[in-house]
């Protein structure tokens, strides 16, 4: 096996885990705006904002392979691969946690908004603490794209 081929295995997680992610997170807050709508239909607009933010986890994984795109050339050196690959699995992972956890968090704020509370500067609030390990994986990856 040449090393490129670890490092595309690597750019495939990445995208797939964090795209997964992010489907999961935007599903399970919008399928809590279908059953906040029947109580308060009239907070759409802050139902899709929440609905939205777990979506933006895919966004890094796509970064991710952007950062790491000058990395992949035929004769790359095993350590490059591996640090490609190292380095896309973890933001792909921790991208797919982040948004699925962030999409739960979206969820009980888009019900608690439909049940009537004032709740949604606090929702956002609370739905950046996922998001924050999102970044931190593209902050590894830009990193280790530095190192090699």
């Amino acid at each position: 096996m040449e090393p490129i081929i670890l490092a595309y295995i690597g750019i495939g997680l990445v995208l797939g885990l964090s795209c997964i992610g992010s489907a999961y997170g935007v599903t399970i807050a919008g399928n809590a705006v279908l059953g906040a709508l029947k109580k308060n239909p009239d907070a759409f607009g802050n139902y899709i904002v929440l609905s939205a933010l777990p979506g933006t986890q895919g966004l890094y994984g796509f970064l991710g392979f952007f950062l790491f795109q000058g990395q992949l050339v035929a004769d790359m050196t095993w350590g490059a691969a591996a640090a490609v690959f190292g380095g896309s699995l973890a933001l792909g992972l921790a991208d797919l946690f982040s948004a699925i956890r962030q999409g739960q968090v979206c969820a009980n704020g888009i019900s608690s908004i439909g049940s009537g509370y004032d709740v949604f500067g606090k929702t956002l609030i609370l739905a950046v603490f996922p998001e924050l390990y999102g970044i931190v994986g593209v902050a590894a990856v830009f990193l280790i794209n530095g190192l090699i």
